[in-house]
């Protein structure tokens, strides 16, 4: 197979795991809606350079994902499919990238089984079916520390410190500053264990840093000549809040995101832990791409485990290094160069079963889901699970087929190991894909559907929209405001994170105040009595946890009839 066909096969691959059916559920709260509803709101706007929700400036990212989405919402209209589509582009440029790099860095094995087991893992495949800034933001952090890599190996040293700076300045531009501060850890790690700059000219760096400086300039120093130093204040402020607060109730144990890469990155959380006698055949450039993943690898794990706050997605970067060094024991494996430790192949079967059984029990919880509630303390999941949501028994078969095929190929890896592995890729690829497809809209008519179809109600019609009681970006995207030309609707008041200031719709004007047209209200089941003590505040209805109200303030009735008089005035 020539090279061009086999990048042509991989690219086709990767276009139909990821491109197909990616606005069949909502986009989800928080993370993508946020992110969406940027992009929605430059194009409302026509403001591209400065970042806003409800019309007012967001400063918690940088603006390049958000153009992305931009680009695609132009180019497809605004919908959940294009809010996606950047991610699902960036999966198909990671299977090709890890082919390319896997037989640059080693050979062709390496970099096929690379490309195959990212796309038999769990996560990784969800979130290139998704609407968050990860997957770019990790893509780009990879790409920078191949170039770094190829310092040392490659022919022509500056044009790849050049590229490094490239990258890492588009994955600031990206996330924000995390980027810088991965790479100089990881750096200092590396020239520690490399005792010093040996293979490297230590200027190379500093071009490294001049062309990030540069990338990173561009958009921030318009910023600041445009708007002041306010963003870029404000910005700092809530990133250095992330490491140093429990932001949104995410503050989990220490081992949060080992548990997390274990159960999501399955299989090659497991492989990851093969080993066997000393590399002496390797090239140590081989060897010495081993170690900047190794390094990756742990800073990312052991930095996010630090941080105050702690959300999936955060040890995502892990995806890479975790999966190369996965590939890396595979292609060893199939080469025969020693056998599959037996207790790897025991936890294999372990974790493998227990994820078949998740998906086993899933229809059978939703079918019994009524005997299910009373056991629950919690009054908004009670809610929550009433959505009318068909379950079948046939649903398990999808768990059922799941369990035997990992014990099949699992327990056959000692016979064929090869023919095993690609058995178990295969069961993989297709299992998560009719899962993600089959089970994700169940779950998102759980825990957010009705209060997104109450949203979608009030799409382009002339009122006051807004959440009580909870935080929710999903009634700005779904009912498709306009900006407020009521100057009491902001109120300024202080951030969730440091001393900065933000603006925000004024919750206390929409209860009290003296309003121009109708507002309404979402709340959630169990905070009724807060909110019915309001004046002026009716219960318009209740669906699945979520409780509708609507404010009927005289004035509203006084300029409706006024309205309706001719030669009043309005």
């Amino acid at each position: 197979m020539s090279v061009r066909l086999q990048y042509i096969l991989i690219a086709g691959v990767a276009g139909l795991l990821f491109l197909p059916f990616l606005g069949h559920v909502h986009l989800f709260d928080w993370d993508e809606i946020n992110f969406a509803e940027c992009a929605r709101e430059m194009i409302v706007s026509k403001d591209y350079m400065r970042m806003q929700i409800d019309y007012m400036p967001f400063y918690e990212k940088p603006p390049l994902f958000i153009w992305m989405q931009v680009l695609s919402m132009k180019t497809l209209g605004i919908s959940d499919y294009a809010a996606r589509l950047p991610d699902a582009l960036t999966g198909i440029a990671t299977l090709l990238s890890l082919y390319y790099v896997g037989k640059r860095v080693a050979d062709r094995q390496t970099g096929l089984w690379w490309t195959i087991l990212y796309a038999a893992t769990w996560l990784p495949q969800l979130y290139f079916k998704s609407g968050i800034i990860d997957p770019v933001f990790n893509y780009f952090i990879f790409l920078a520390f191949f170039q770094v890599y190829l310092f040392r190996q490659g022919n022509r040293p500056i044009l790849h410190a050049i590229l490094a700076g490239l990258f890492l300045g588009l994955a600031v531009m990206t996330k924000g500053p995390v980027a810088i501060v991965v790479a100089g850890i990881a750096l200092v790690v590396y020239l520690v264990l490399n005792r010093g700059f040996r293979g490297f000219q230590w200027w190379h760096f500093l071009v490294l840093a001049f062309v990030c400086l540069f990338v990173t300039s561009i958009w921030f120093g318009l910023e600041v000549y445009l708007h002041g130093w306010t963003f870029l204040r404000e910005f700092i402020s809530y990133q250095a809040g992330l490491f140093s607060q429990n932001i949104a109730d995410h503050e989990e144990p220490w081992y949060y995101h080992p548990i997390v890469l274990l159960l999501g990155c399955f299989p090659i959380s497991l492989l990851f832990f093969q080993s066997g006698k000393p590399f002496s055949a390797v090239p140590p450039a081989s060897l010495d791409f081993r170690r900047w993943m190794q390094i990756l690898f742990w800073v990312v794990l052991i930095l996010f485990s630090i941080v105050k706050t702690k959300i999936v997605h955060y040890s995502s970067l892990c995806y890479y290094p975790l999966s190369f060094l996965a590939a890396w024991q595979v292609v060893r494996l199939i080469r025969q160069e020693y056998p599959i430790k037996r207790w790897v192949q025991i936890c294999l079967l372990i974790l493998g079963s227990i994820l078949a059984l998740l998906l086993i029990a899933f229809p059978i919880a939703g079918m019994n889901i009524s005997r299910i509630v009373p056991y629950v303390q919690d009054r908004f999941a009670q809610g929550n699970m009433e959505a009318a949501v068909s379950w079948h028994w046939w649903e398990c078969l999808i768990g059922l087929v799941y369990l035997a095929g990992i014990w099949i190929f699992v327990i056959g890896m000692r016979r064929s190991f090869r023919r095993s592995m690609i058995g178990l890729c295969v069961l993989q690829i297709l299992v998560i894909q009719v899962t993600l497809l089959h089970f994700t809209p169940k779950i998102e008519a759980y825990s957010q559907r009705a209060a997104v179809d109450y949203f979608e109600g009030f799409a382009n019609k002339d009122v006051y929209l807004q959440t009580l009681g909870y935080k929710s970006y999903a009634y700005l995207f779904y009912s498709r405001k306009t900006p407020s030309t009521n100057s009491n609707y902001y109120l300024t008041t202080k951030s969730q994170v440091g001393a900065s200031a933000v603006t925000v719709s004024n919750e206390h004007w929409l209860l009290y105040g003296v309003l121009d047209k109708p507002a309404y209200f979402i709340g959630k089941v169990g905070d009724e009595d807060e909110w019915r003590v309001k004046p002026g505040i009716i219960e318009t209805g209740r669906k699945n946890g979520f409780v509708f109200y609507k404010r009927i303030h005289p004035d509203i009735e006084v300029l409706d009839t006024l309205k309706s008089k001719p030669g009043s005035g309005f």
